[in-house]
């Protein structure tokens, strides 16, 4: 019987199919948004990185990726939930830049959180 703070593969499994919500705030005020875990299958896919590339390069490879993949949790989180939809590609490429990093960055942590119940203790 696994301990009650121990992840099931079901559970894990679960957390691809099911829209999660987060806060942050901007500025004063709470913005909500929705996103979804993505498995293997649905990660964002893109060139792979020449071996000669410049670290400038890198970055912007790296940046891409990372923006990729959140606007893909997203839209995954649109599709499943529409009426409760606040972002979407069009409206995050507007949004300011701060607001996207804390954005970001709060899913990013939940997602540690999660990675947090597979470290020993």
């Amino acid at each position: 019987m696994p301990e009650q703070n121990t992840w099931t593969i079901e559970e894990l499994v679960a957390l691809t199919d099911k829209v999660q919500n987060g806060t942050v705030e901007f500025r004063g005020k709470p913005f909500e948004f929705q996103f979804c875990e993505l498995s293997e299958k649905e990660e964002p896919k893109l060139k792979a990185l020449p071996d000669n590339a410049t670290e400038s390069e890198k970055s912007d490879w790296y940046a891409q990726i990372g923006n990729d993949r959140i606007l893909a949790m997203i839209r995954k989180a649109n599709t499943k939930s529409p009426q409760t939809v606040s972002l979407t590609a069009e409206n995050w490429a507007e949004l300011p830049i701060t607001l996207r990093f804390s954005i970001t960055s709060e899913i990013l942590s939940l997602r540690e959180d999660v990675a947090g119940n597979f470290s020993s203790g």
